[in-house]
């Protein structure tokens, strides 16, 4: 396996000279204020090394990145019980698609896709006292980072122009698998899809994903080893909505794309690496950051297959 820094700094400057293809998730209001040239990378290693290029510490709108931590935490609380509301398998359809949800009976198909988040929300709501607080500590804690924060302007945006999502939300609870209030639901969802990071932030993070669910730091258990190899999987089969397959078959790593323009991918046992470039493809995807990881995983000779 080849340096890793040296890998991404090659890969960093062929990507950075393609054509930046893609548009920018205008359809909520305050993504479409980020500079579309933006392009960071960040890598940080079980054994302690970081090494980053470009924008790695300008801040970013993680979105659906979040909802690997969301579940992260209502596993660590629920275990096993947690698959009766959601369910393991990839969708095949795009992320607020609501086709499935009828004949699966409101189970959404996985908790990646936004229905599947909307449910992972409402177990939180219902077994947190103070949900947002709460949910803030366990990602500052993982991530040993006091200044982690929702943005009220990005989760003011997306509820805006979020009917897609109180359709899924509303048609779940009419479903039964809506335990609260819609509007608690989803209210707490925006807060949630609003945190900002640094790629830097981002990549150190998730390293615990990477370290059989252990922080780095000191060795705190985030998640049990089979806790942790679930979500993985999850990441690896449903972290890029009904492009899944393409990132397993390009790059070979767990990931989670955001419309924000991040992706995070794992190998584990040796690094996270976090990628941002705010044009997205067709599919809701980095454009560059696609691209990024499929060249630096083969350059590297790091996929897991």
């Amino acid at each position: 396996m080849m340096n890793l820094s040296e890998a991404i700094r090659q890969v960093y400057k062929n990507v950075g000279n393609i054509e930046n293809e893609g548009q920018l998730a205008s359809y909520i209001p305050e993504l479409a204020n980020v500079d579309p040239e933006s392009f960071g990378v960040f890598i940080s290693t079980t054994d302690s090394c970081q090494f980053g290029v470009g924008n790695c510490d300008d801040k970013f709108s993680i979105q659906s990145i979040v909802k690997v931590l969301s579940l992260a935490l209502a596993y660590k609380i629920k275990g096993g019980e947690l698959w009766e509301r959601v369910g393991v398998e990839p969708s095949g359809t795009a992320f607020n698609s609501l086709v499935q949800l009828e004949s699966d009976n409101g189970i959404p198909r996985n908790p990646f896709i936004n229905a599947g988040a909307i449910v992972v929300a409402d177990v939180l709501l219902s077994n947190l006292a103070n949900p947002r607080d709460e949910f803030l500590a366990f990602v500052r804690n993982i991530s040993n980072n006091a200044s982690i924060d929702y943005s009220p302007k990005i989760a003011k945006s997306e509820k805006a122009v979020g009917f897609r999502n109180v359709a899924l939300c509303n048609f779940i609870k009419d479903l039964g698998n809506i335990k609260n209030n819609p509007c608690d639901v989803l209210d707490f969802y925006y807060d949630l899809c609003s945190i900002e990071l640094t790629c830097k932030e981002l990549s150190e993070l998730f390293l615990f994903l990477a370290n059989n669910g252990r922080k780095t730091a000191d060795g705190e258990v985030i998640l049990n080893t089979s806790q942790t190899k679930r979500i993985n999987a999850l990441m690896q089969t449903c972290g890029f909505y009904d492009e899944s397959g393409q990132f397993t078959f390009k790059v070979g790593l767990p990931g989670k794309s955001g419309v924000g323009g991040g992706i995070i991918a794992i190998y584990p046992n040796k690094y996270s690496i976090a990628v941002w470039s705010p044009k997205l493809n067709s599919k809701g995807n980095s454009h560059k950051g696609m691209k990024f990881l499929e060249e630096f995983s083969t350059m590297a000779q790091s996929s897991i297959f």
